[in-house]
């Protein structure tokens, strides 16, 4: 059976298609001087694997409204892979994370150069400049690939105002992430924590990563509003799962599998659902044990154990999976009221694809 991720062989199109572009742009760059390989490098380590589901939710979204399959649309969802790439070098400088996908994050690999080199400055300060320039040019690059996609015109134009919204809302869910960090949530109740966190996940994560990519590829290939308007409920569900799912793994995840510490959400403090549900069950002394571990940078194996028992002891983690699991109910329900007016195969992968974003272990 083919993977959902593999229709009209995709995740290969895909590849080919940045790797393509990334040797174009290495081009342009190479005038500038060789010492801008070192740019461009990071880009390409990111953009070496993955799972491609922006890509594959702009590529299915067009299908589902009748169009064929081509390589200006597997231009178009590629952009959608440069878009996230943008996004984690620049969320790895803003969470200070050391790894990504198992080998060491952008502006950590470039501070590692700096000092091994031993060139002057601050070798961190160093690293964290290329991670955001290098998060820049593929902002610029996620721009130039929809543009220049080689789709007709009006289809980019009706895709347009989703695809610039998506890149401005990101913007702003990441400083929302960063600004729920620093106030905490002191005096507030679980239902406002939990709505706060859940404000984050839509703007952060869940639009950029199913909702918006679907939309533009559904819009662009022309789908009726009503059909639209069932994709976006349908995105939104599903987005929201992913990222829940994606909190788990940030606890629970096996770092062979995730390629990230065991423990980083909480290192980070980040602010989930599941930490708001865990502090609604836990006992002050266990609270106590949750808030010490949460933005603790030198937090132990051991420690991140016991928060996991606490988790788990709490109920919280059972709440976050019923969570996931009603989510994609609801994303399966709304796919199912457009049947009958989108593709039929693009309606197959799409309602596969729930099962793909949320029963994941990466």
């Amino acid at each position: 059976m083919i993977h959902p991720l593999d229709r009209d062989e995709l995740r290969s199109q895909v590849q080919a298609c940045i790797e393509g572009e990334l040797a174009r742009q290495r081009r342009i760059l190479d005038e500038v001087g060789p010492d801008l390989a070192a740019l461009v490098d990071p880009v390409q380590r990111l953009l070496s694997g993955g799972k491609r589901l922006r890509a594959a939710f702009a590529y299915w979204g067009y299908r589902a409204a009748g169009r064929p399959g081509s390589p200006h649309l597997v231009r178009l969802a590629s952009a959608m892979e440069f878009f996230q790439a943008a996004a984690l070098l620049h969320d790895d400088v803003m969470d200070g994370s050391d790894t990504r996908r198992g080998m060491p994050s952008a502006h950590r690999a470039a501070a590692f150069t700096h000092a091994d080199a031993g060139w002057s400055g601050d070798s961190d300060r160093f690293g964290e400049a290329t991670a955001i320039l290098a998060g820049d040019l593929c902002l610029q690059w996620t721009d130039e690939l929809y543009a220049t996609s080689g789709l007709p015109t009006d289809h980019l134009q009706r895709g347009r105002e989703t695809f610039d919204r998506m890149r401005t809302q990101l913007m702003g869910g990441q400083f929302l992430d960063v600004l729920e960090s620093a106030r905490g949530w002191d005096g507030m109740s679980t239902a406002e924590r939990v709505t706060s966190a859940r404000r984050v996940i839509r703007f952060k994560s869940a639009k950029y990563t199913i909702e918006a990519p679907l939309l533009i590829g559904a819009l662009a290939g022309g789908i009726a509003p009503e059909a639209a308007a069932a994709l976006s409920t349908y995105g939104l569900a599903l987005g929201e799962a992913f990222q829940l799912r994606d909190d788990l793994l940030g606890v629970f995840g096996d770092p062979v599998h995730t390629g990230k510490p065991a423990g980083d959400d909480l290192r980070e403090g980040k602010r989930t659902v599941l930490v708001a549900y865990t502090l609604d069950a836990a006992s002050p002394p266990e609270q106590d044990i949750l808030q010490s571990a949460l933005g603790n940078p030198s937090l132990t194996s051991a420690q991140v154990g016991d928060v996991r028992t606490l988790m788990e002891g709490s109920g919280a983690v059972a709440r976050v999976e019923a969570d996931i699991t009603n989510l994609a109910a609801a994303a399966h329900q709304a796919l199912g009221t457009v049947r009958a007016a989108v593709d039929p195969t693009a309606y197959q992968v799409l309602n596969d694809l729930v099962a793909v974003t949320t029963d994941r272990v990466t």
